[in-house]
């Protein structure tokens, strides 16, 4: 490890932080701007870790003074008046309510950036799943039924129509079984981790599998424009967020398994920590999809290129959306 660089990479975060802490002791934590309070946490978080590394790689005794002093202050700052660091006052409502906005304002786009790998591997297995699936339906009629229950296919060989009306009457119920089993879906991808990934990689996999082999029945029987715009609206989001949850486990799986620069431990709490937030952008997602996927998707009333429309306009919002650039990025 070349100590010199690591500190000189290192070291403008701390300069940032002593800044931040001297504007809280002279002035007082009111003084700091809502995206200045988010920074002030991130940073703290990250001089904790180095800290440990710097104790971890015996990088000297005077190093480590000075930061252990800088946390001793961050600490009665942001552990005592600012909860978790991200502008949560424990006795101020006002406070919590600025911490809440400010994290899906800034923190979420930025954690969603800096695990985008993750993102981008998960979507690429769900892709590996929906091609296999689309070219093994083309070439054997008999892998759908691998697949897709029966009664799916029967309806739409034999009857020519989608099974998605059997919504319709029971909209308030089926909202409520599709978020439940949504959620579990996220939540087994996202524990799925501590299996080295392998319960994770089976279930986007899979997933991909699904939507190939639907996505071939229904356009081999002339049924894709109807099915497509059942979809796009929910799926937009719904998608998105099993895509999210699916790297949350594949985070897990890395820090276990192999934590690079970091202790196991270190980068268990690390990648874990990231994880959680993850789980914050999931849930309303997912609620969300299930919303939408209740009482719009399958509405025979709204026409579908309003449908297409919707799912295409979701998707470029949430696009848009954790493309922000956030208040403070990880050096």
């Amino acid at each position: 490890m070349n100590i010199q660089r690591w500190i000189a990479k290192r070291e403008p975060n701390w300069q940032r932080l002593d800044s931040l802490l001297r504007q809280i002791e002279n002035k007082g934590a009111n003084s700091l701007e809502a995206k200045e309070i988010w920074e002030l946490g991130n940073l703290y978080r990250l001089l904790k870790a180095d800290l440990i590394r710097a104790r971890t790689q015996n990088l000297g005794n005077s190093l480590i003074i000075n930061l252990q002093t800088l946390k001793n202050r961050a600490y009665q700052q942001i552990e005592i008046d600012i909860e978790i660091g991200i502008g949560i006052n424990k006795n101020s409502r006002r406070k919590e309510s600025l911490g809440i906005i400010q994290f899906y304002r800034w923190g979420l786009p930025a954690i969603v950036q800096q695990t985008f790998p993750y993102i981008a591997l998960s979507t690429a297995l769900f892709l590996l799943g929906v091609l296999v699936a689309a070219f093994y339906s083309w070439q054997d009629p008999n892998f759908m039924s691998l697949i897709v229950p029966s009664s799916i296919i029967s309806k739409v060989r034999d009857d020519g129509q989608l099974w998605t009306g059997s919504i319709a009457g029971i909209e308030h119920a089926a909202c409520l079984e599709i978020m439940i089993n949504n959620l579990r879906i996220s939540l087994g991808a996202v524990l799925g981790g501590i299996t080295a990934g392998i319960f994770t990689v089976y279930i986007i996999v899979f997933n991909g599998l699904l939507i190939g082999t639907v996505a071939t029945l229904v356009g081999q029987n002339n049924l894709a424009y109807p099915f497509w715009a059942f979809v796009f609206p929910h799926g937009s989001l719904e998608l998105t967020a099993i895509l999210l949850a699916v790297a949350a486990g594949l985070l897990i799986a890395k820090a276990i398994f192999k934590p690079g620069k970091y202790s196991r431990l270190n980068a268990i709490k690390r990648h874990t920590c990231q994880a959680i937030q993850l789980l914050f952008a999931i849930v309303p997602m997912l609620i969300i999809a299930g919303i939408i996927e209740s009482f719009f998707s399958p509405n025979p009333n709204i026409p579908n290129p309003i449908k297409y429309l919707t799912g295409i306009g979701l998707f470029l919002l949430l696009i848009i959306y954790f493309r922000q650039k956030p208040a403070n990025s990880e050096q």
